[in-house]
């Protein structure tokens, strides 16, 4: 599936022009990826790249175009179960267009960011800084989840918390690989400047992007930290709370137990005492009354 877009009074619009300024590919097809090797001599390798889940960021020079591959956090869905995936995409940077390549269809130009953009070099880097966004804004959605997960395991004992618990862990584990790579990719860029021909005030926009990231990665490592801290307490918890159901249910055991013996005693096939009283069953239940107390005064003065 291919859809094109193009700069149009410094926004960017959906068009049907056949030389449109971006093509953007999704989920290519056979056919799709044969034009893109052959009539834009995109490398074979870098093209499967910017389609596999698991590729690193990366900048690399063609003769004729720039290859970015970029990590950007996927929009979550309720099947994910709380993993938070990042994908990959290619975006290949030739003189008067651009081809971007997704394994699927991602809202590209959202937000305010893509509200003014003048030529190419400036899409790519509003691209790269929606991408922080999103990272960031995943984050605080983690950091959400994980306050309320947190309050649940301190009520429950159920293993499912503490699942989702290792699911946002391993998330921010992919988070931090994927801001990284990114970091690695947005100084090479800056490395590379002039090959991209930036105007001043497109570095001063790497520059911002450059802190927006690192500050991402801090908070993404800052969480993933606290995450990791609170796993074995969590787990201890759980385990304390398991140990108090169990003492509450021996006690209550135990004082079933001594009132049912009490009676059992009195309930033998054999010549007994009070058998016949004509109180007899009050003078018994009284009894088994009184060794209840019993029980519950030496756990009172144990402090159990």
């Amino acid at each position: 599936m291919i859809k094109k877009f193009d700069i149009s009074g410094n926004k960017i619009v959906e068009t049907e022009k056949e030389k449109a300024a971006i093509l953007y590919y999704i989920n290519p097809d056979d056919e799709e990826k044969r034009t893109l090797t052959d009539k834009y001599k995109i490398d074979e390798h870098t093209l499967n790249s910017a389609l596999d889940p698991n590729e690193l960021a990366r900048l690399e020079f063609e003769p004729d175009h720039i290859a970015i591959i970029l990590k950007r956090p996927k929009k979550y869905e309720a099947r994910d179960q709380l993993l938070f995936k990042v994908p990959t995409i290619g975006i290949f940077l030739f003189k008067n267009f651009m081809i971007i390549v997704s394994a699927e269809d991602i809202t590209l130009f959202d937000g305010k960011l893509f509200f003014s953009v003048s030529n190419l070099n400036e899409l790519l880097l509003k691209i790269i800084y929606r991408s922080i966004h999103h990272f960031v804004d995943h984050l605080k959605v983690i950091n959400m989840i994980t306050d309320e997960l947190e309050q649940k395991i301190n009520r429950s004992m159920e293993n499912r918390y503490l699942i989702n618990m290792f699911s946002l862990e391993k998330s921010l584990v992919y988070y931090l690989d994927a801001i990284h790579s990114n970091s690695a990719l947005i100084g090479k860029i800056k490395h590379n400047a002039a090959k991209f021909e930036l105007s001043q005030e497109l570095l001063e926009l790497l520059d911002d992007i450059t802190i927006e990231n690192n500050q991402c990665y801090e908070q993404a490592q800052n969480y993933s930290e606290i995450l990791a801290s609170l796993m074995d307490a969590r787990a201890s918890i759980v385990s304390n709370n398991l140990n108090i159901l169990i003492k509450v249910l021996n006690i209550i055991t135990i004082l079933l137990m001594v009132p049912t013996m009490v009676v059992s005693i009195f309930s033998m096939n054999v010549p007994l005492p009070l058998q016949g009283h004509p109180q007899a069953f009050w003078i018994i239940l009284g009894l088994s009354g009184l060794s209840v107390l019993g029980v519950i005064f030496i756990w009172w003065r144990l402090r159990l």
